[in-house]
């Protein structure tokens, strides 16, 4: 009764509409009830399918535009004023180390939730049926969140910033390694043309900081809420959340039909219980493990180690074998191949469930396993041979572009996705061997830099070991 009475309300337009066309105008001028459908099924609404990433996602995009916005009000964008307006944010302005604090949360909050988002997607099938442009429209989506992390990175302008800011240029920056190999650098030179775009100089500056600000500020959020705007709307055309075909295909057919439930309040209930534990979460982490602040940024002091932010240690430590293959060629191949992924897997079934079948869940485990025993092989190869460091000379260089352990990984991934697809007569057990090493890898080596990469680069056997010599 009480779920009628609030769907009568917000039906209501100068009195509850009685005709068709009037209830039809009601629903497209409310926007709450447009994001969802009037009905929604029960299995839309399970925990154990969607966990509510994400919902959490979004959640957390909120919380980050309403603590960015409080932050913004004392924030300077200015090197010189720049690390004081943090410190006082920090020290003086009331409240503003938790603001801060829940920002800085948020943002680590968002990507591990968005890729965590990502992988249930993918595992549970639910670009399928409709489904693959929006599957794209959420590799963006992803892509912007780093994005956003990244260019909010360099705003403190402390040490811990300026360094790790360099470090994501210089990767930017790579393809100028590439051109400088094959002689084609006074033709065009692509890498100081990013440079150049990213900083507004040939260093990172006051110039930098502004337009860093900039995009953290305006740009991105705008393309942000643009994209989710089309995300939430595609999964609405789709006739909302992917789900099998038969729910419960132990039963009769008829046992499916007519169980659909009203969204609201149902799907709203779940939606901001999953927005306030995500909350919940930024503010306790807020209120015990502080943003770090470190040393006003001195160019003349560098970092050793220096290193990008967590989210981009996998690319760094690939960009450490080969300066283009890590940092643009490797990436660009693992895009195109996710972004293809349903396009590759035109199969029916496995969609709606998790993994679809115990023959998806065998060749997963086989994959883990795989994608491990190749990272450890490469690592080994890394720390035993030197290599490809101690290759030398300008062919030597161009050859290290195309054969480093990095892209040796990817080669290897890909054969293993095809042997896999032609073992089981399978496009969709083919992508995910091909997916499942890739998370595989991006996981290890994030984990290498992060725990076992010191000072000048160099591998210490212990995690973190470096700090104590």
């Amino acid at each position: 009764m009480w779920s009628n009475r609030v769907s009568n309300l917000a039906l209501k337009s100068n009195g509850k509409p009685e005709l068709k066309p009037q209830r039809r105008s009601s629903i497209r001028n409310n926007i709450f009830l447009h994001i969802h459908t009037r009905s929604i099924h029960p299995f839309s609404l399970r925990w154990n399918y969607t966990f509510g990433l994400g919902v959490m996602s979004l959640g957390l995009f909120v919380i980050l535009c309403f603590t960015g916005l409080l932050l913004m009000v004392y924030y300077k964008p200015d090197t010189a004023r720049a690390y004081f307006s943090i410190k006082d944010l920090m020290y003086v302005v009331p409240s503003g180390r938790l603001v801060r604090n829940i920002h800085r949360w948020a943002g680590h909050l968002i990507i591990v939730v968005g890729f965590l988002h990502m992988v249930r997607v993918f595992y549970t099938g639910a670009y399928k049926r409709g489904r693959a442009f929006n599957w794209n429209i959420g590799i963006i989506l992803f892509l912007l969140i780093l994005a956003l992390g990244f260019s909010g990175y360099l705003l403190p302008w402390d040490q811990l910033a300026f360094w790790a800011g360099t470090i994501g240029i210089n990767i930017a920056a790579s393809p100028a390694q590439f051109t400088d190999a094959l002689g084609l650098t006074n033709v065009f030179d692509m890498g100081t043309f990013i440079k150049h775009l990213l900083l507004g100089s040939d260093e990172i500056g006051n110039e930098a900081l502004v337009r860093f600000y900039v995009m953290h500020c305006l740009l991105l959020p705008a393309l942000m809420a643009m994209f989710i705007a089309i995300h939430i709307w595609r999964i609405r055309k789709s006739g909302g959340l992917s789900r099998p075909e038969r729910i419960n295909s132990d039963k009769p057919p008829e046992a499916d039909v007519n169980t659909d439930l009203s969204a609201i309040p149902h799907a709203y209930y779940r939606e901001f219980t999953a927005f306030m534990f995500i909350l919940a979460v930024c503010v306790t982490l807020a209120f015990f493990f502080d943003a770090p602040l470190k040393e006003p940024a001195n160019p003349l002091v560098p970092e050793n180690p220096a290193k990008a932010p967590w989210y981009f240690l996998g690319l760094q430590e690939m960009v450490s074998y080969s300066a283009f293959a890590g940092g643009i060629g490797i990436p660009l191949v693992a895009l195109f191949l996710l972004g293809m992924v349903p396009y590759l897997d035109r199969e029916e079934t496995d969609c709606g469930r998790w993994f679809g079948s115990p023959q998806s869940v065998n060749i997963t485990l086989i994959s883990v396993i795989f994608a491990m025993v190749c990272c450890a092989a490469m690592l080994a190869l890394v720390v035993g041979l030197d290599w490809p460091k101690n290759w030398s000379g300008t062919t030597m260089q161009l050859v290290v572009h195309f054969i480093n352990p990095g892209t040796l990984l990817l080669l290897l991934f890909i054969g293993w996705s095809i042997f896999i697809s032609k073992q089981h007569q399978s496009a969709r057990m083919g992508v995910i061997a091909l997916f499942t090493c890739f998370c595989v890898a991006i996981i290890v080596f994030t984990y290498v830099a992060w725990g076992h990469r010191g000072p000048n680069w160099d591998i210490y056997g212990w995690p973190l070991a470096w700090q104590y010599h």
